[in-house]
């Protein structure tokens, strides 16, 4: 299901889509027994599940009874990976997994149900980098300001720092051999 999407089409995704709900009914099945008890809870997850992404970054939230609600700036994200098992890719669905700097091993944000998984996984890939720039530009540019004159007084007070260290050294050493 690869293909490209706008900015305002990725911005526009706010639901999974449908084939989730099938996945989770099959997914359901499959435990037998626990189908009672399973179904009812991937039902009101999916029921609940909202996606926003805007300028700042990704947010995820579900749940009736416990609410979950997971906000992420692209700055902060560390990598992305889709994972799909082969149910999904039956019902051409994959996971977008989020993963930070947060010392988990798993990821942070995993958004389910979308079958524009590569075009967002590239448009956060996009955001990502680009919340980065800036930073990256800052540290590499010259501080402002930061002329001829700046550089020659660091370059007094590190020979003032050493000619002091230098100093103490020798005040150090003569005192040594007075003992």
């Amino acid at each position: 299901m690869s293909g490209t999407l706008s900015d305002a089409q990725v911005f526009a995704i706010e639901r999974p889509h449908p084939q989730l709900l099938k996945l989770y009914v099959i997914r359901a099945i499959l435990t037998g027994p626990g189908f009672v008890v399973l179904m009812p809870l991937l039902y009101f997850r999916y029921e609940t599940m909202r996606f926003r992404f805007d300028a700042e970054g990704v947010h995820m939230r579900w749940g009736i009874l416990f609410r979950r609600q997971i906000n992420l700036t692209y700055a902060r994200i560390q990598d992305i990976h889709l994972t799909s098992g082969f149910i999904q890719r039956w019902l051409g669905l994959a996971d977008v997994r989020i993963q930070t700097a947060s010392g988990s091993a798993g990821a942070e944000m995993t958004i389910e149900g979308l079958l524009e998984f590569e075009a967002v996984r590239d448009f956060l890939y996009a955001r990502m980098r680009g919340a980065r720039k800036p930073a990256e530009a800052a540290a590499s540019s010259p501080v402002p300001g930061a002329g001829p004159e700046t550089v020659a007084l660091l370059r007094a007070a590190v020979d003032e720092l050493r000619a002091a260290r230098e100093a103490l050294e020798r005040r150090a050493a003569g005192g040594s051999r007075d003992v």
